[in-house]
């Protein structure tokens, strides 16, 4: 019941066939199965704070900063040119990070009343963890002389696919937002924050 129950969830994240009834669904899939991501008094905090704003900047700017270190390591890796470059670029990468983790980290406390693994953002945030990890990992590397040139852009990549999975799990929740939001906006008598 319960691994039914989770490939259910699955599916329905991926899942963007518009007839409901044809592939099987309940007909009345416009209202969520789901808890929302927000509470009224959560999206009302979420809504008002500052660090909201602070993470709609740091999200592209860092996104930004991924694709060009991105392409500088991957130029050294290609052609063994470009190190000092590339390992600037992870290093400012990094910082990049810690900076979105650290105002994230005070965005869900205001937000959810906790600093990480809030309820809604449990498994973004275990997974943001581990990608800390592998970006700190570099820098020990870099600065400490731990492995080859080769070796430490490796592990810059690695640092970088687990962004990339983790980009892609909040990009997955603003999509859920954005499902709620339309969700709730018939019964507020609200559409895009205008009162109707």
């Amino acid at each position: 019941m319960i691994g039914r129950l989770v490939l259910d969830r699955v599916v329905e994240r991926f899942d963007g066939c518009p007839w409901s009834s044809v592939a099987g669904r309940r007909a009345d899939s416009n209202v969520p199965d789901r808890m929302p991501l927000y509470t009224p008094e959560e999206r009302r905090r979420r809504d008002a704070t500052p660090w909201t704003l602070v993470q709609g900047i740091l999200a592209p700017v860092q996104f930004v900063i991924f694709l060009i270190s991105l392409a500088l390591v991957l130029r050294y890796l290609a052609t063994g040119e470009g190190h000092t470059a590339a390992a600037a670029s992870v290093v400012v990468k990094t910082m990049a990070l810690y900076a979105i983790m650290l105002t994230g980290a005070i965005w869900e406390r205001v937000v959810f009343g906790r600093y990480l693994f809030a309820r809604a953002f449990f498994w973004e945030d275990v997974f943001s963890i581990l990608v800390l990890a592998l970006h700190s990992a570099y820098l020990v590397a870099l600065f400490g002389g731990y492995g080859s040139a080769h070796d430490q852009m490796m592990l810059a990549l690695a640092a970088y696919a687990t962004y990339v999975v983790n980009a892609a799990q909040f990009l997955i929740k603003l999509r859920e937002a954005r499902r709620d939001a339309a969700w709730e906006a018939p019964a507020t008598g609200r559409i895009g924050g205008l009162a109707q």
